[in-house]
């Protein structure tokens, strides 16, 4: 049972990144999925979230309008598109399975974003 997520690097502010993250060992396509950041500290961010089905998203109201969330059932597969880029983006950016083995779900080891000119 694993989340493994790609796709961070370093993008220029009002560039774009896609992150990916990629589910194995549970039905991927009955659990809703999220996405969280966390800059140095203790507390994780909420980013997005998408409904098992794919039907019904939500997003933090730093990223509405910039970032979108999507899935991919056949790839056990969740998507993260990041436009507009900006330098409080900068975080590393975790994966997040609700409901998968306890309630807190399981987590990837995270991508680190890193937003600069």
């Amino acid at each position: 049972v694993q989340l493994v997520e790609s796709g961070g690097g370093l993008a220029q502010p009002g560039g774009s990144l896609r992150l990916s993250c990629a589910a194995s060992g549970f039905t991927f396509s009955r659990y809703a999925m999220r996405w969280f950041r966390q800059v140095p500290g203790p507390e994780r961010e909420l980013v997005a979230a998408i409904a098992s089905a794919g039907d019904n998203t939500n997003y933090a109201d730093s990223v509405k309008g910039r970032f979108t969330i999507s899935r991919d059932n056949a790839k056990n597969t969740v998507y993260l598109q990041m436009n507009s880029l900006k330098p409080e983006d900068t975080a590393v950016y975790y994966c997040n399975a609700p409901g998968v083995v306890n309630i807190h779900g399981i987590w990837g080891r995270g991508t680190p974003v890193t937003v600069s000119s």
